[in-house]
């Protein structure tokens, strides 16, 4: 064994199997002290790299070449640590994603938000009094359809809650099995009026979804795997509002669209502003087709991400 690779042995003891310096001294027959200063010398050689990352840490120039590629207003891009997985980049994206509703002023009166399980955790970070008065309404369906309710309502009406104001909740699903039946609804008062309220927000927050197992609208009820199989040979990369895109921003299926209850993606593009929070590797495409498809003006993301849309442009 060369000295690196014994240099390398010792690392991968202490930093990734978690053995104490003791335990690595008695296993390669070493003495404490000799085991540190391996460590030191490890990192002076650079086989270890250590890498200190604040949560909330941003990456200025990602977020400015996103801002110049794309034509974006505001673009906010989160460092995801080495060892991050899929749920921890989550939590930082909708940590900056509260931090960002937090810092505006004026502080948005009426905001249209949609659901799922990144802006869950959005909702959790607000801290309360980070507004005065406002009213979050949702703008497209959420009920479930299956025996696992969503926790779309109580998002929203955290929101308000520390926001010092009231939630406007939309008591529909997201999919319907008929066209008729979702007209029947948008003509019902008690959706009609949530939907023409919505249209109306200061600004709209939403949360793309993707093409794993892991989509929400399965989980809720609202599609099946097969449905989801389908639309993706169809060449949907995700879904915005429940209404799956290309990767040009096309609806992939007409027919599932005119299901489809909530605001449509044309109120998105003429928004004043459309904030869209997107995390992990499983949302590359969707990332890209929301971004280049006009569907929001601020972007806030990961590195890889950002790094991915800026590659592939």
């Amino acid at each position: 064994m060369t000295d690196d690779d014994q240099l390398y042995q010792v690392a991968v003891r202490y930093y990734e199997a978690g053995q104490t310096q003791e335990q690595i001294a008695h296993a390669m027959h070493l003495t404490r002290w000799k085991v540190g200063r391996m460590l030191a010398e490890a990192r002076e050689v650079g086989i270890v790299r250590i890498e200190v990352l604040h949560p909330r840490s941003r990456v200025r120039t990602l977020e400015r070449s996103l801002r110049e590629r794309f034509g974006l207003r505001e673009a906010i891009v989160v460092a995801a640590g080495d060892g991050d997985g899929p749920e921890q980049v989550r939590d930082r994206v909708a940590a900056a994603g509260a931090d960002h509703l937090m810092e505006l002023r004026p502080a948005p009166g009426l905001i249209g938000v949609s659901w799922g399980r990144t802006l869950d955790r959005l909702a959790g970070g607000l801290t309360p009094g980070w507004a005065t008065g406002v009213n979050v309404v949702q703008i497209n369906g959420a009920l479930s359809r299956s025996r696992h309710p969503t926790s779309a309502h109580s998002m929203a009406s955290l929101m308000a809650h520390h926001g010092g104001g009231t939630a406007t909740l939309l008591a529909a699903p997201a999919i319907l099995q008929q066209q008729s039946t979702r007209a029947v609804l948008e003509s019902d008062r008690a959706v009609s009026d949530v939907l023409a309220l919505a249209a109306r927000a200061d600004l709209f927050l939403f949360s793309p979804g993707g093409m794993g197992s892991d989509s929400v609208l399965v989980d809720s009820g609202q599609i099946d795997a097969g449905d989801l199989a389908r639309l993706a040979r169809a060449g949907a990369v995700g879904d915005v509002l429940g209404r799956f895109i290309d990767a040009e921003g096309r609806i992939v299926d007409p027919d599932l669209d005119g299901r489809t209850l909530g605001l449509s993606l044309d109120v998105l593009r003429s928004a004043t502003t459309s904030i869209a929070l997107v995390s992990g590797a499983a949302k590359h495409a969707v990332c890209g087709a929301v971004v280049s498809s006009g569907l929001c003006d601020v972007l806030i993301t990961d590195d890889q991400n950002a790094k991915h849309l800026l590659e592939g442009s």
